[in-house]
């Protein structure tokens, strides 16, 4: 108990230890499946001061820290044994609209930021569910609805505060630290130190429309394979997840849900081949304001556990592999989840791709197509349940290596990855090991798949 007085005593924030009141609250994994990692502590910060305290006190005492912003993580980065920093605390937000510059801590999740975007009618590439976190989305990469036409989250970065191992707090941009500016920009958050400030490029909001097209499973095939070839060839201001799932039921929907910036009619085009090769049970598409498509895309889940492997392809996969998917989900061994399992391809490509590889840690420039596969179980069935769905889904992943590359998406972090360095940094992978050898020689931020 004497160095957590210490720590009390260095701080402004609040130190909460296991059975304090708000501890489960911000220390329990998003993803289920980490459940039963418990901090020895959490400190609510209230600025940089404290987070830089609290890194030299962890060094002193030896005790492992772990920045939480949104708590999104996929492979429960944002806990670990020793002491967790919370950031919500930091999540103030300043938009200056002369500049169209926007500010915000680094604990800002999307619902605020959403709220103050929205009162500028400005707008930038930000993900799709309230609690997710401004710096894990960026410092991954950040792809969103809206990047085929806009770019990612960290393509619109100017510059960024990060709090070092040392306890020093430099701003990064292009012309200042610049590269850890470069690591900041898709080499992952945890790596380099505790970003506790981000400042973006933001732009005005466009016209839009959205879709949302469901079909049967006996369509899946056809329906998958001229949905990627309207991908291929659809302007960049189109973009869409394409995908079928699987419900703890047994049904499969097959199902295209996207965003267009521009209007509905011109999105009916697009689909109608789509439209034509098979009978849609549902095919919503409508002209809506851009606040009204976040709120139409805004993604939710049941909750539990999960896990998900991604691989890339820079053009469309083959009939082969379609059915790959398609007879996948048919021997899905199932669980009590509502969320069950599902096979999406995520447009990428358009301007992201205009971007060269090496201009930022981000690699994956060249892909037209993000392959998710996604398997989910309640944390309270036996382990049986939760041992055949992730050998379900390794053999999924296997047997997709023959139509698509190994490169994989930080940002759906996957820790049963074997060469996860090339797979997540691909030729980008050396230079961010200088990177963290110059700004973390000792390695204090340091986790199972850290650089």
């Amino acid at each position: 108990m004497t160095r957590w007085n210490r720590l009390r005593g260095l701080v402004d924030g609040r130190l909460r230890l296991p059975g304090d009141t708000g501890f489960r609250a911000r220390s329990t994994p998003f993803n289920e499946r980490y459940r039963d990692v418990t901090p020895a502590a959490v400190l609510s910060v209230t600025g940089p001061a404290d987070v830089g305290r609290a890194i030299a006190w962890s060094r002193d005492c030896g005790v492992p820290v772990v920045a939480r912003g949104g708590g999104h993580g996929y492979a429960g980065g944002s806990v670990n044994s020793g002491l967790v920093l919370d950031l919500s605390g930091i999540d103030g937000v300043h938009v200056d609209p002369s500049t169209a510059l926007v500010t915000v801590g680094g604990g800002t999740r999307m619902r605020k930021l959403y709220s103050a975007l929205r009162a500028h009618e400005m707008t930038l590439p930000l993900g799709n569910s309230h609690d997710v976190g401004i710096g894990g989305l960026v410092l991954g990469g950040g792809v969103s609805v809206v990047s085929r036409a806009a770019g990612l989250t960290c393509d619109a970065l100017v510059s960024t505060d990060v709090v070092l191992a040392d306890g020093r707090t430099l701003t990064c941009s292009e012309t200042e630290n610049s590269d850890l500016f470069w690591a900041c920009r898709g080499g992952g958050g945890g790596n380099f130190g505790v970003n506790t400030s981000f400042t973006f490029q933001a732009r005005p909001v466009p016209a839009t429309s959205t879709c949302l097209v469901l079909w049967e499973r006996p369509h899946a095939i056809e329906v998958l394979a001229v949905m990627q070839e309207v991908m291929h060839r659809a302007p960049n201001e189109f973009s869409a997840r394409i995908g079928i799932s699987r419900s703890r039921d047994g049904d499969d929907v097959v199902s295209v849900i996207g965003q267009h910036l521009g209007p509905a009619h011109e999105l009916r085009e697009m689909l109608a081949p789509a439209l034509s090769v098979a009978p849609a049970t549902r095919a919503d598409i409508e002209d809506r304001t851009y606040w009204e498509a976040a709120d139409y895309l805004h993604h939710t889940t049941a909750g539990g556990a999960f896990a998900v492997r991604t691989r890339c392809t820079p053009g469309p996969l083959p009939e082969e592999g379609l059915r790959t998917i398609v007879s996948a989900l048919d021997k899905w061994p199932g669980s009590a989840n509502p969320d069950g399992a599902g096979v999406a391809l995520f447009t990428w490509g358009g301007v992201i791709n205009d971007v060269p590889v090496e201009e930022t840690a981000f690699p994956h420039r060249e892909a037209l197509f993000l392959i998710s596969m996604d398997t989910s179980w309640r944390p309270d069935e036996s382990p049986s349940v939760e041992r055949d769905n992730l050998e379900w889904l390794d053999a999924l992943y296997r047997n997709m290596g023959e139509f698509a590359t190994d490169a994989s998406y930080l940002n759906f972090s996957d820790p049963d990855l074997d060469d996860w360095r090339t797979a997540y940094h691909g030729p980008n992978a050396q230079r961010l090991a200088q990177v963290k050898r110059r700004y973390d020689p000792d390695r204090i931020f340091s986790f199972a798949q850290a650089i």
